[in-house]
């Protein structure tokens, strides 16, 4: 009987698309490590030494993907496709951008000084307050006022290349296009 130090080691996946339970172990692994002190230790350490710190939170999703049996490049590229392959899956795509987020937040943490980072996390509530506030506005309204909205708040971003702080529509502004979009929709 072969023991398991001897038996042939398992095919690592290289192929096909990460499942979507892939993806959200991948999210949820990655999210419990990078909140570990000693993982953050790890990342700091490493930007006190010159190197990028985005190379560790990298070389940290590459370890998830082997101890799930995925070769490690090839998750990563997979990684580059999830907008594309799960775009209509919408819970999935909330888990894959408070992926990147993690990830944003493990690296400002390593290379922001501790009151900067705590700066710059207030001021990022201060804009997830503002952003819900703006959703809870829209949501009186009906599906073609809403996208007129958004339509108007993309345009926004835009204009501000993408911005934090254009990221968000005052309470005055959302009835002013829901007017507009009224007049438009009266007029047709």
């Amino acid at each position: 009987m072969a023991s398991a130090s001897t038996a042939p080691a398992m095919a690592l996946q290289s192929s096909g698309m990460l499942s979507r339970d892939q993806l959200l172990h991948l999210f949820s692994r990655f999210a419990t490590l990078t909140s570990q002190p000693d993982v953050k230790k790890r990342i700091a350490d490493a930007v006190r030494d010159k190197q990028e710190a985005v190379a560790i939170t990298t070389a940290i999703q590459e370890g998830i993907l082997l101890e799930m049996g995925i070769d490690p490049r090839f998750g990563i590229a997979c990684l580059g496709k999830v907008n594309a392959m799960y775009e209509s899956d919408m819970d999935l795509m909330i888990q894959f951008y408070r992926f990147v987020a993690k990830e944003e937040i493990a690296i400002d943490e390593a290379e922001l000084e501790p009151s900067d980072f705590e700066e710059k996390m207030l001021t990022q509530q201060r804009l997830q307050e503002q952003q819900l506030e703006m959703l809870k506005q829209m949501r009186k309204y009906d599906p073609e006022t809403q996208s007129a909205i958004l339509e108007v708040l993309h345009e926004q971003l835009d204009k501000a290349n993408f911005e934090s702080n254009a990221a968000v529509l005052r309470a005055d502004q959302i009835e002013e296009i829901a007017r507009r979009s009224g007049i438009a929709k009266t007029a047709k």
